[in-house]
């Protein structure tokens, strides 16, 4: 597969313009409000030491994550909050400052949450949302015209099952962007939470500058143990080893009545099982040898056991560097207060918490 060059081994920034608040907690009436303390959190909660820091850990690129109602106004389409866009504009100018790339990614769009029911995902099948995202991202180019080190991921986790309409809907959106910049890198993900089964349905497009992503948190019983935001790893509340022996797996699907489905077979939950998982991945490079596929999330929540949380990100990153495949560890940051806290660094100094995380990280 071509080299990403630029962005082959970087760490994913949530829980700053994206997954400040959880919005699936909130009162429905009351989600889409940008408040005064949103705003102050948006100002301060990433500066340029975070970035330096980074860059001092090795990492070419940092995957930014950021979400429409944050840059756009919900009640007034096309109105783009300046105070935001100079936020945005600063953070590209850091970056290219200390020499890494910008993955810059709508982590939620008008429509499309990946964490929220199923009454805000309308995205595609909704003209006027559709509209609105291609849009929003044609403003984008305008306004960063001249950021050539700054990627465009057009959209984080769609939920839907269904491809044609994501692919057509990308369709759009590239083509709006390309009007204006025949070079920009433009990052699509397949459907259903950017799983790598769906890769298959995913749009190949006859533009070299279009990359292909995925995401990867399998088993969920593992990554997202106890998670507050997880309806059944929330009311099991047990710690789930990795690696261990699959009977424990199975136990947590039979206590709901789930079948065992992608667990039958194994004896431990462990490598060889995620490399299984991760295979239409390798298939995928296999079948497009010319094109470039992106890991773009992986990682464990916080709370899992050190070494547990060592063991999986080696093994998925094991698997990407086997296929040549670039990948980003998600989360640089998750605020004290989120329900799916996956950081890398600690709350009060911002130091990463295991010298694997930066080995992987720095790409070593």
């Amino acid at each position: 597969m071509k080299r990403f060059i630029g962005f082959e081994h970087g760490i994913g920034m949530g829980g700053w313009l994206t997954n400040y608040k959880r919005l699936q907690v909130v009162d429905p009436r009351k989600r889409m409000w940008i408040t005064p303390g949103d705003m102050e959190h948006f100002a301060s909660y990433i500066t340029r030491d975070d970035v330096a820091y980074i860059a001092s850990l090795g990492a070419d690129h940092i995957r930014l994550g950021f979400d429409q109602i944050v840059l756009e106004e919900f009640e007034n389409p096309g109105v783009y909050r300046e105070e935001i866009l100079q936020i945005m504009s600063d953070f590209f100018d850091w970056c290219k400052e200390f020499g890494l790339n910008v993955m810059f990614n709508m982590h939620k769009a008008i429509g499309a949450y990946c964490d929220v029911s199923s009454e805000m995902n309308d995205l595609c099948r909704d003209p006027a949302l559709r509209k609105r995202f291609t849009d929003c991202w044609i403003m984008l180019e305008k306004r960063f015209s001249d950021r050539n080190h700054v990627a465009f991921e057009l959209l984080n986790e769609l939920t839907t099952p269904d491809s044609e309409d994501w692919n057509t809907l990308a369709d759009e959106t590239i083509r709006g962007i390309r009007e204006l910049n025949p070079n920009r890198i433009i990052v699509i993900g397949s459907a259903q939470w950017n799983s790598p089964d769906k890769l298959k349905d995913l749009r190949i497009w006859d533009d070299e500058n279009v990359i292909y992503t995925f995401h990867f948190y399998a088993p969920h019983e593992f990554t997202h143990q106890r998670g507050l935001l997880q309806g059944n790893q929330h009311v099991y509340n047990r710690e789930m080893p990795y690696p261990c022996s699959m009977e424990r797996y199975k136990e947590y699907r039979r206590y709901f009545g789930i079948g065992t489905g992608d667990l039958d077979g194994w004896d431990t939950m462990g490598r060889e099982w995620i490399r299984h998982r991760l295979q239409p991945a390798a298939d995928w490079v296999k079948a497009h040898p010319d094109k470039i596929l992106y890991n773009g999330e992986y990682g464990t929540i916080r709370h899992a056991k050190p070494a547990w949380r060592e063991a999986y990100v080696r093994d998925v990153t094991d698997f990407c560097r086997d296929h040549g495949i670039p990948y980003c560890l998600w989360n640089y940051l998750s605020t004290p207060y989120d329900g799916n806290r996956f950081s890398l660094v600690d709350d009060d100094y911002r130091k990463i918490l295991s010298p694997v995380f930066a080995d992987i990280i720095a790409g070593r």
